[in-house]
């Protein structure tokens, strides 16, 4: 046998990448992209006291990270008014989320999510072997109450909701999401990705306490904070469920500098209020790209903005195509009806400035070439 002995389960699967990476696609088109507004970063960089905590913090990182991340989970008890023991820290969300689904999800097992919604989810899933549900977006928002009721019918054991929501930025009140809670089946647990919830309008985070046993809520420092190099995240749970992470986590997984630099970033109050300004003035500028040449912004609580292309996923991929090759890197919504629209990150204002100069040239290329 010159292969390895891969699991029945591992070898019916194809070997794919939730998404390609914008360097990968620089490598693919042989040139540097002049604006990378497709992966939700923060092209601001980290907030101010996260920055300098990691440059005076580098001479540690020699260490392992501490495996408890102790520092880290005590300034977020404070800020969300918890014990620790109600907080895991892991690498971003998308590693909370596989350990999550593989401490509850078998072969055959369920799950409810909204067709189109973030797809590292359902490849963690498929990972374990996970049976996919999904219900249609409603007008381009998740819909809470569809999800659950599904839940109820097919028996899910995790239902997953994200608030705001990637790919279209929309969200719900958090009031209104704890009012459909009452919806979930017993015995299942809602997933609430809330990765964007610092640049959403007040009132957004759910008001659920964290050691309701129906949600565990996941956050992370990627976004507003500007630090998604450093892959470190958080969730919110009921303390048992948070205590079984401890069986299957790499427990240094974690890294040092990315603790200090979180536990500044908590502390950070003044500079997460300038990056989240310099959010807000991005997606006005974007939003105004869009209108300008005959495109709808959708309303967004995020660090993007989702454009409707106003026809159907081909033109919105052919779009997308003559950005990236004109040195725009953007993505879009993988699903129809979502698929008719292109979703840009924000950034620096230079950066803009260029998917400005692009955004009508892509369109009138792909307006002649459909004209024949």
């Amino acid at each position: 046998m010159k292969t390895p002995l891969y699991t029945p389960l591992i070898q019916s699967l194809p070997a794919t990448v939730p998404f390609v990476g914008p360097e990968q696609s620089e490598r693919d088109r042989g040139a540097p992209f002049a604006a990378r507004l497709g992966a939700n970063e923060n092209g601001f960089g980290p907030v101010p006291a996260a920055l300098a905590a990691m440059k005076t913090g580098v001479d540690d990182v020699w260490k392992y990270g501490d495996s408890t991340s102790f520092d880290l989970r005590t300034a977020l008890a404070a800020v969300h008014g918890c014990s620790i023991d109600n907080i895991i820290v892991g690498e971003g969300i998308d590693g909370l989320l596989g350990l999550l689904v593989r401490l509850v999800i078998a072969p055959g097992d369920r799950v409810v999510t909204s067709a189109g919604a973030y797809p590292t989810f359902n490849y963690h899933v498929s990972a374990f072997g996970g049976e996919i549900v999904t219900v249609p977006y409603s007008d381009d928002y998740e819909d809470p109450a569809r999800l659950f009721s599904r839940a109820a019918d097919v028996g899910a054991k995790l239902v997953y909701l994200a608030n705001p929501d990637n790919p279209m930025g929309t969200w719900h009140s958090g009031a209104d999401i704890a009012a459909a809670l009452n919806q979930l089946p017993d015995g299942c647990l809602l997933i609430l990705d809330e990765a964007y919830v610092e640049c959403a309008p007040a009132g957004t985070a759910a008001p659920i306490s964290c050691d309701d046993h129906r949600v565990i809520r996941m956050r992370t420092f990627s976004k507003a904070y500007g630090m998604a190099g450093l892959r470190i995240g958080y969730a919110l749970g009921q303390a048992a469920l948070i205590q079984s992470f401890d069986k299957i986590r790499n427990h240094f997984g974690v890294n040092r500098l990315a603790q200090v630099a979180a536990v500044a970033a908590v502390g950070d109050a003044e500079g997460l209020a300038l990056r989240l300004s310099q959010i807000q003035t991005a997606r006005n500028q974007i939003a105004q790209v869009a209108r300008n040449n005959g495109l709808r912004p959708l309303d967004s609580a995020t660090n993007f903005v989702t454009i409707d292309c106003g026809q159907d996923g081909t033109f919105a991929r052919a779009v997308l195509a003559e950005l990236v090759e004109r040195g725009c890197f953007v993505r879009m919504p993988f699903v129809a009806p979502q698929d008719r629209c292109i979703r840009v990150s924000c950034g620096p204002e230079a950066e803009v400035e260029v998917f400005a100069t692009c955004l009508p040239q892509a369109l009138a290329q792909v307006r002649a070439s459909a004209d024949g």
